[in-house]
């Protein structure tokens, strides 16, 4: 583990919103148009304030000279405000850190790793508790109605939402709040040689998929992001913001 002793001349992107009179959003959104293009190095991540739908929200921390590229994308009259901000970020890192200062940055990066080793052991308790079902899993001879197969899931997400198969690969097989399946059906193709496999009751799938939309944030017209979910990725059906 490795302790603060210094401070990282970095500017979040929620602070950069706050400059600009921008939305967060767009703000995230300028950084990762810029990212893409090889305008800016790919910034740090952090945790942010939580949303109000529980979702805690990421920020940026965007160096010096990535910041004024970003401010001159998003509202070129405020860069006035971004050089006074960073000659008072620049004069507090000219001083060294307080014993204070660096017990209270050490502190707060414990907080920090006790968290993610928290939202590990859910995760493990998670993959435990889904091996333990499918241990105790039904197994029928045809799929029932009220269930669907995987694929059978991806083409209702497909036509519902615009989701690809690795989404909801995602959303059944990774995502935190993703369904227990309801059994497993033998496959009676001869080629099958006796494999099984998963099916979902409709109901559940249809509440998570839900939760999980309403979960997203659109980046455009067609394209979204999700907290838990790497990337950007189609989806339709979501008023956009």
């Amino acid at each position: 583990m490795n302790l603060i002793t210094s401070n990282a001349l970095t500017m979040s992107s929620r602070e950069i919103a706050d400059l600009v009179g921008s939305r967060h959003d767009n703000v995230k959104t300028a950084i990762e148009r810029l990212v893409a293009k090889g305008v800016i190095s790919q910034p740090a991540l952090q945790d942010g304030a939580r949303a109000a739908n529980g979702v805690v929200v990421t920020e940026y921390l965007v160096n010096k000279r990535d910041s004024f590229v970003v401010v001159a994308q998003l509202s070129p009259e405020f860069t006035a405000a971004l050089v006074d901000r960073w000659q008072e970020l620049e004069s507090q890192a000219g001083r060294p850190m307080t014993q204070a200062e660096i017990t209270a940055a050490n502190a707060n990066h414990l907080v920090a790793v006790e968290r993610q080793q928290r939202e590990q052991q859910v995760a493990l308790a998670r993959i435990e508790r889904r091996v333990d079902d499918l241990s105790q899993t039904m197994v029928w001879d045809h799929c029932p109605q009220n269930c669907l197969s995987l694929s059978g899931v991806k083409a209702v997400m497909l036509a519902r939402y615009g989701l690809s198969g690795a989404v909801v690969d995602y959303v059944l097989k990774a995502w935190p709040h993703a369904p227990n399946s309801a059994g497993m059906v033998r496959n009676g193709h001869e080629d099958a040689k006796g494999s099984q496999y998963l099916v979902w009751t409709k109901s559940l799938v249809t509440v998570a998929f839900k939760r999980f939309v309403d979960e997203c944030r659109m980046v455009n017209a067609t394209q979204a992001t999700h907290p838990y979910f790497e990337g950007r990725f189609r989806l339709a059906g979501k008023v956009h913001p």
